[in-house]
């Protein structure tokens, strides 16, 4: 079991996050959506949860001075530099495109014809701060009380 421990709490740890989603947007905006389950941004960030809980994993497993400890800990750090900026900007240039197609037609000057320019475009990639903070939190704390459970 303590070998694939790491496998078991990234996974677990991810799965979490993603019920999570639904439950945390009805608290903040009081309608369920079941579809957020499945989706990419919000609160907390899976992306998050899951590799810090497999570096926690590691850690604990391994030893902080291992190198696949160093292996997971950079990984983590790449994995979330790039939700919270590289796929939040992402998404953020998704909605100004959007918002300036729809400007541009609605101005009647410019008539978009490709059927490119109506494709439905998921503007959500990415996270903020707090999200991947609550995602920190999350995959850290679960991994610890599963180690320790275990």
């Amino acid at each position: 079991m303590e070998t694939m421990f790491p496998m078991f709490a990234a996974l677990l740890a991810n799965v979490t996050a993603q019920l999570l989603k639904p439950l945390f947007l009805m608290s903040r905006t009081k309608r369920f959506d079941m579809r957020q389950t499945i989706s990419c941004g919000g609160f907390p960030s899976s992306h998050t949860s899951t590799v810090v809980a497999l570096s926690t994993a590691v850690a604990l497993v391994e030893g902080l001075s291992s190198s696949l400890f160093a292996i997971t800990a950079i990984f983590s750090f790449i994995v979330i530099y790039d939700a919270i900026n590289v796929r939040y900007y992402a998404g953020k240039n998704i909605q100004l495109t959007k918002q300036l197609i729809n400007d541009l037609s609605a101005s009647g000057e410019v008539e978009f014809s490709d059927p490119i320019y109506y494709e439905k475009i998921k503007e959500v990639l990415g996270h903020r701060l707090i999200e991947v903070i609550g995602g920190f939190i999350l995959g850290l704390t679960e991994t610890l009380l599963f180690y320790f459970l275990i």
